[in-house]
Protein backbone atom coordinates (compact mmCIF):
# COMPACT_ATOMS: atom_id res chain seq x y z
CA UNK A 1 0.00 0.00 0.00
CA UNK A 2 1.08 3.37 -1.00
CA UNK A 3 2.00 5.56 2.25
CA UNK A 4 0.91 8.57 0.82
CA UNK A 5 -2.23 7.69 0.47
CA UNK A 6 -2.64 7.33 4.69
CA UNK A 7 -1.39 10.93 4.87
CA UNK A 8 -5.14 12.96 4.27
CA UNK A 9 -6.51 16.09 6.23
CA UNK A 10 -8.83 12.95 7.55
CA UNK A 11 -5.94 11.11 8.27
CA UNK A 12 -4.03 14.13 10.16
CA UNK A 13 -7.43 14.50 11.89
CA UNK A 14 -7.86 11.21 13.58
CA UNK A 15 -4.14 11.24 13.97
CA UNK A 16 -3.97 14.23 16.19
CA UNK A 17 -7.16 13.19 17.97
CA UNK A 18 -6.06 10.04 19.18
CA UNK A 19 -2.25 11.80 20.43
CA UNK A 20 -4.39 14.36 22.18
CA UNK A 21 -6.76 11.82 23.93
CA UNK A 22 -3.70 9.40 24.74
CA UNK A 23 -1.54 12.68 26.04
CA UNK A 24 -4.53 14.04 27.78
CA UNK A 25 -5.91 11.73 29.27
CA UNK A 26 -3.99 8.59 29.73
CA UNK A 27 -0.65 10.00 30.44
CA UNK A 28 -1.86 13.27 32.61
CA UNK A 29 -5.06 12.56 34.03
CA UNK A 30 -3.92 8.84 34.66
CA UNK A 31 -0.37 8.39 35.50
CA UNK A 32 0.97 11.83 36.15
CA UNK A 33 -1.44 13.76 38.10
CA UNK A 34 -4.64 11.44 38.82
CA UNK A 35 -7.56 12.84 40.46
CA UNK A 36 -7.68 11.55 44.15
CA UNK A 37 -10.90 12.10 45.95
CA UNK A 38 -11.14 12.56 49.70
CA UNK A 39 -13.20 12.99 52.61
CA UNK A 40 -16.60 12.61 50.48
CA UNK A 41 -19.67 13.40 52.20
CA UNK A 42 -22.25 10.29 53.10
CA UNK A 43 -24.94 11.88 50.02
CA UNK A 44 -22.15 10.64 47.67
CA UNK A 45 -21.90 7.57 48.77
CA UNK A 46 -24.05 4.34 46.58
CA UNK A 47 -27.60 4.35 47.15
CA UNK A 48 -27.54 1.02 49.76
CA UNK A 49 -24.71 2.40 52.08
CA UNK A 50 -26.61 6.10 51.99
CA UNK A 51 -29.47 4.21 53.36
CA UNK A 52 -27.47 2.56 55.90
CA UNK A 53 -25.39 5.22 57.04
CA UNK A 54 -29.40 7.43 57.28
CA UNK A 55 -30.63 4.40 59.57
CA UNK A 56 -27.49 4.57 62.17
CA UNK A 57 -28.27 8.18 62.17
CA UNK A 58 -31.76 7.64 63.06
CA UNK A 59 -31.12 4.73 65.54
CA UNK A 60 -28.07 6.74 67.26
CA UNK A 61 -31.04 9.88 67.66
CA UNK A 62 -32.95 7.05 69.38
CA UNK A 63 -30.74 6.45 71.87
CA UNK A 64 -29.03 9.95 72.64
CA UNK A 65 -31.34 12.36 71.92
CA UNK A 66 -28.75 14.87 70.66
CA UNK A 67 -31.01 17.07 68.00
CA UNK A 68 -27.80 18.83 67.36
CA UNK A 69 -25.18 15.88 66.35
CA UNK A 70 -28.49 14.44 64.41
CA UNK A 71 -28.85 17.28 62.15
CA UNK A 72 -25.36 17.64 61.10
CA UNK A 73 -25.64 13.67 59.99
CA UNK A 74 -28.97 15.07 58.19
CA UNK A 75 -26.85 17.73 56.16
CA UNK A 76 -24.20 15.32 55.34
CA UNK A 77 -26.95 13.51 52.63
CA UNK A 78 -27.29 17.25 50.68
CA UNK A 79 -29.22 16.61 48.14
CA UNK A 80 -29.68 12.77 47.92
CA UNK A 81 -31.66 13.47 51.48
CA UNK A 82 -35.12 12.97 49.96
CA UNK A 83 -34.12 9.80 47.83
CA UNK A 84 -32.86 8.08 51.13
CA UNK A 85 -35.58 9.14 53.23
CA UNK A 86 -38.14 7.49 50.91
CA UNK A 87 -36.00 4.65 50.51
CA UNK A 88 -35.26 4.24 54.31
CA UNK A 89 -38.97 4.65 54.96
CA UNK A 90 -39.37 1.57 52.44
CA UNK A 91 -37.16 -0.79 54.38
CA UNK A 92 -36.72 1.20 57.83
CA UNK A 93 -35.70 -1.94 60.13
CA UNK A 94 -34.39 -2.33 62.49
CA UNK A 95 -35.32 0.97 62.43
CA UNK A 96 -39.14 1.61 63.94
CA UNK A 97 -41.33 3.92 61.73
CA UNK A 98 -41.56 5.81 65.17
CA UNK A 99 -38.11 6.62 65.46
CA UNK A 100 -37.89 7.98 62.12
CA UNK A 101 -41.02 10.42 62.81
CA UNK A 102 -38.89 11.51 65.68
CA UNK A 103 -35.64 12.07 63.87
CA UNK A 104 -37.62 14.25 61.23
CA UNK A 105 -38.83 16.30 63.79
CA UNK A 106 -35.33 17.00 65.29
CA UNK A 107 -33.53 17.73 61.85
CA UNK A 108 -36.38 19.81 60.84
CA UNK A 109 -38.76 18.21 58.63
CA UNK A 110 -42.48 18.08 58.01
CA UNK A 111 -43.82 14.57 57.26
CA UNK A 112 -44.07 14.01 53.55
CA UNK A 113 -42.64 17.50 53.09
CA UNK A 114 -39.39 17.12 50.72
CA UNK A 115 -36.52 18.87 52.96
CA UNK A 116 -34.94 22.13 52.33
CA UNK A 117 -32.27 22.28 50.08
CA UNK A 118 -29.10 22.22 51.61
CA UNK A 119 -25.71 24.60 49.85
CA UNK A 120 -23.48 22.40 48.25
CA UNK A 121 -20.15 21.32 49.80
CA UNK A 122 -17.20 23.10 47.75
CA UNK A 123 -15.29 20.92 45.73
CA UNK A 124 -11.86 19.98 47.54
CA UNK A 125 -10.20 19.86 43.90
CA UNK A 126 -6.89 21.61 43.64
CA UNK A 127 -5.63 24.34 41.65
CA UNK A 128 -3.20 21.53 39.96
CA UNK A 129 -6.17 19.07 39.49
CA UNK A 130 -8.13 21.66 38.24
CA UNK A 131 -5.31 22.99 35.99
CA UNK A 132 -4.97 19.42 34.79
CA UNK A 133 -8.46 18.69 33.67
CA UNK A 134 -9.04 22.03 32.00
CA UNK A 135 -5.63 20.61 29.58
CA UNK A 136 -7.50 17.23 29.31
CA UNK A 137 -10.45 19.34 28.17
CA UNK A 138 -8.45 21.26 25.54
CA UNK A 139 -6.85 18.55 24.54
CA UNK A 140 -10.00 16.39 23.56
CA UNK A 141 -11.65 19.91 22.07
CA UNK A 142 -9.14 20.65 19.61
CA UNK A 143 -8.59 16.72 18.41
CA UNK A 144 -12.30 16.67 17.82
CA UNK A 145 -12.50 20.27 16.16
CA UNK A 146 -9.95 19.23 14.02
CA UNK A 147 -11.28 15.54 12.87
CA UNK A 148 -14.83 17.49 12.11
CA UNK A 149 -12.72 20.18 10.19
CA UNK A 150 -11.21 17.49 8.27
CA UNK A 151 -14.40 15.48 7.91
CA UNK A 152 -16.27 18.66 6.50
CA UNK A 153 -13.58 19.27 3.92
CA UNK A 154 -13.54 15.94 2.15
CA UNK A 155 -17.25 15.95 1.88
CA UNK A 156 -17.68 15.46 -1.88
CA UNK A 157 -22.00 15.61 -1.64
CA UNK A 158 -24.41 15.82 0.95
CA UNK A 159 -25.63 12.76 2.70
CA UNK A 160 -28.88 11.01 1.58
CA UNK A 161 -31.66 10.58 3.41
CA UNK A 162 -31.63 6.48 5.16
CA UNK A 163 -34.73 4.76 4.96
CA UNK A 164 -34.92 4.88 8.89
CA UNK A 165 -34.46 8.84 8.14
CA UNK A 166 -37.58 9.09 6.05
CA UNK A 167 -39.75 6.79 8.65
CA UNK A 168 -39.19 9.25 11.22
CA UNK A 169 -39.68 12.22 9.28
CA UNK A 170 -43.04 11.27 7.54
CA UNK A 171 -43.99 10.35 11.56
CA UNK A 172 -43.07 13.51 12.83
CA UNK A 173 -45.33 15.26 10.00
CA UNK A 174 -48.48 13.04 10.69
CA UNK A 175 -51.13 14.74 12.29
CA UNK A 176 -52.59 12.69 15.76
CA UNK A 177 -56.19 12.40 15.61
CA UNK A 178 -58.14 14.95 18.08
CA UNK A 179 -60.32 12.55 19.39
CA UNK A 180 -61.77 15.40 21.93
CA UNK A 181 -62.63 17.23 18.90
CA UNK A 182 -64.76 14.45 17.48
CA UNK A 183 -66.12 14.27 20.79
CA UNK A 184 -64.82 11.30 21.84
CA UNK A 185 -62.83 10.56 25.01
CA UNK A 186 -59.38 11.43 24.56
CA UNK A 187 -56.90 8.04 24.67
CA UNK A 188 -54.67 7.93 27.29
CA UNK A 189 -51.77 7.45 25.29
CA UNK A 190 -50.94 8.18 20.75
CA UNK A 191 -47.90 6.96 19.12
CA UNK A 192 -47.18 7.23 15.41
CA UNK A 193 -45.22 4.29 14.00
CA UNK A 194 -43.93 4.49 10.31
CA UNK A 195 -41.89 2.23 7.90
CA UNK A 196 -40.40 3.06 4.47
CA UNK A 197 -38.93 0.44 2.06
CA UNK A 198 -35.60 -0.75 2.68
CA UNK A 199 -35.82 -0.26 6.70
CA UNK A 200 -35.69 -4.14 6.81
CA UNK A 201 -35.63 -4.36 10.55
CA UNK A 202 -38.63 -2.33 10.96
CA UNK A 203 -40.18 -2.91 14.59
CA UNK A 204 -41.29 0.09 16.08
CA UNK A 205 -42.55 -0.55 20.09
CA UNK A 206 -43.94 1.84 22.53
CA UNK A 207 -44.21 1.08 26.34
CA UNK A 208 -47.96 2.57 27.62
CA UNK A 209 -48.37 4.20 31.26
CA UNK A 210 -50.86 5.98 32.82
CA UNK A 211 -50.98 9.22 33.65
CA UNK A 212 -49.25 8.60 36.97
CA UNK A 213 -46.42 6.90 35.79
CA UNK A 214 -47.82 3.70 36.20
CA UNK A 215 -46.57 0.46 33.61
CA UNK A 216 -49.59 -1.21 32.34
CA UNK A 217 -48.46 -2.85 29.31
CA UNK A 218 -46.54 -2.22 25.58
CA UNK A 219 -47.62 -1.90 21.89
CA UNK A 220 -46.01 -2.22 18.60
CA UNK A 221 -45.95 -2.61 14.44
CA UNK A 222 -43.61 -5.00 12.75
CA UNK A 223 -43.13 -6.75 9.57
CA UNK A 224 -45.15 -9.83 9.58
CA UNK A 225 -44.75 -11.53 5.83
CA UNK A 226 -42.62 -10.36 2.77
CA UNK A 227 -42.48 -11.44 -0.50
CA UNK A 228 -40.59 -11.74 -3.44
CA UNK A 229 -36.96 -11.95 -3.38
CA UNK A 230 -33.74 -9.74 -3.43
CA UNK A 231 -32.89 -6.34 -1.40
CA UNK A 232 -34.72 -4.40 0.05
CA UNK A 233 -37.05 -6.65 0.93
CA UNK A 234 -41.02 -6.57 -0.25
CA UNK A 235 -43.33 -5.96 2.91
CA UNK A 236 -46.72 -7.16 1.83
CA UNK A 237 -48.09 -7.89 5.73
CA UNK A 238 -47.42 -5.80 9.13
CA UNK A 239 -48.21 -7.13 12.66
CA UNK A 240 -50.03 -4.93 15.08
CA UNK A 241 -49.76 -6.41 18.81
CA UNK A 242 -51.11 -5.20 22.32
CA UNK A 243 -49.62 -6.25 25.79
CA UNK A 244 -51.26 -6.13 29.03
CA UNK A 245 -49.50 -7.27 32.39
CA UNK A 246 -53.18 -7.68 33.10
CA UNK A 247 -53.70 -10.13 30.47
CA UNK A 248 -52.31 -13.64 30.09
CA UNK A 249 -51.93 -13.20 26.08
CA UNK A 250 -50.47 -10.86 23.83
CA UNK A 251 -52.72 -9.81 21.33
CA UNK A 252 -51.89 -9.79 17.70
CA UNK A 253 -53.31 -8.65 14.22
CA UNK A 254 -51.87 -9.03 10.59
CA UNK A 255 -52.38 -5.52 8.57
CA UNK A 256 -52.10 -7.15 4.55
CA UNK A 257 -51.63 -5.95 1.50
CA UNK A 258 -55.01 -5.99 -1.08
CA UNK A 259 -52.50 -8.64 -2.81
CA UNK A 260 -51.92 -10.64 0.49
CA UNK A 261 -55.05 -10.82 1.56
CA UNK A 262 -56.94 -12.12 -1.92
CA UNK A 263 -53.98 -14.68 -1.99
CA UNK A 264 -55.84 -17.62 -0.32
CA UNK A 265 -52.53 -19.37 0.61
CA UNK A 266 -50.78 -16.13 1.80
CA UNK A 267 -54.17 -15.07 3.93
CA UNK A 268 -54.43 -18.50 5.94
CA UNK A 269 -50.61 -18.54 6.57
CA UNK A 270 -51.02 -15.50 8.35
CA UNK A 271 -54.16 -16.69 10.36
CA UNK A 272 -51.35 -18.50 12.75
CA UNK A 273 -50.43 -15.24 13.76
CA UNK A 274 -53.15 -13.08 13.98
CA UNK A 275 -56.55 -12.26 12.59
CA UNK A 276 -55.50 -10.80 9.36
CA UNK A 277 -57.14 -7.44 7.75
CA UNK A 278 -56.99 -5.65 4.52
CA UNK A 279 -55.70 -2.16 5.49
CA UNK A 280 -56.33 0.94 2.84
CA UNK A 281 -55.89 4.97 3.93
CA UNK A 282 -58.31 6.10 6.76
CA UNK A 283 -59.44 2.10 7.88
CA UNK A 284 -58.96 1.28 11.62
CA UNK A 285 -58.38 -1.75 13.40
CA UNK A 286 -58.94 -2.35 17.24
CA UNK A 287 -57.05 -4.48 19.48
CA UNK A 288 -58.75 -5.23 22.98
CA UNK A 289 -56.92 -6.92 26.22
CA UNK A 290 -58.32 -7.32 29.69
CA UNK A 291 -57.94 -3.82 30.61
CA UNK A 292 -56.74 -2.08 27.45
CA UNK A 293 -57.99 -1.26 24.18
CA UNK A 294 -55.82 -0.27 21.11
CA UNK A 295 -57.50 1.14 17.77
CA UNK A 296 -54.84 1.71 14.69
CA UNK A 297 -55.18 3.82 12.19
CA UNK A 298 -54.03 3.98 9.06
CA UNK A 299 -52.45 7.65 8.05
CA UNK A 300 -51.07 6.76 5.20
CA UNK A 301 -49.55 4.16 3.06
CA UNK A 302 -48.43 3.78 -0.90
CA UNK A 303 -47.59 0.33 -2.20
CA UNK A 304 -44.40 -0.03 -4.12
CA UNK A 305 -44.03 -0.65 -7.88
CA UNK A 306 -42.12 -3.42 -9.78
CA UNK A 307 -42.01 -6.39 -11.25
CA UNK A 308 -44.04 -8.11 -8.07
CA UNK A 309 -48.13 -8.58 -8.69
CA UNK A 310 -49.51 -5.12 -8.19
CA UNK A 311 -50.71 -3.61 -4.78
CA UNK A 312 -48.25 -6.29 -3.55
CA UNK A 313 -45.69 -4.42 -1.20
CA UNK A 314 -45.82 -1.51 0.56
CA UNK A 315 -43.40 1.66 -0.33
CA UNK A 316 -44.43 3.18 2.71
CA UNK A 317 -47.09 2.77 5.87
CA UNK A 318 -47.63 5.24 8.69
CA UNK A 319 -49.58 3.88 11.45
CA UNK A 320 -51.34 5.80 14.48
CA UNK A 321 -51.80 3.85 17.73
CA UNK A 322 -54.14 5.49 20.32
CA UNK A 323 -54.52 3.45 23.43
CA UNK A 324 -57.37 3.66 25.83
CA UNK A 325 -57.86 2.28 29.47
CA UNK A 326 -60.68 0.57 30.29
Amino acid sequence: MDSKKLITPLGIGIASFVVGLLIGLIVLGWWIWPVQWTDAAPGALQETYRVDYLRMAVEAYAVDGDAQIAKVRWDGLGDTQAETMTLLKQSPAPATVEQIAAYETAVGVSAGAPPAPTEEAPAGRTLITTLIIVMCVVTLLLGGALVVFFVLQGRRAPATKTPLMEAQEAARQAEMTDYAAMGEEAPMAQFMASYRIGDDLFDDSFSIDSPTGEFLGECGVGISETIGVGDPKKVTAFEVWLFDKNDIQTVTKVLMSAHAFEDTAIRQRLEAKGEPFQIEPGSQVVLETATLRLVARVVDMTYGEGALPESSFFEGLVLELAIWQK
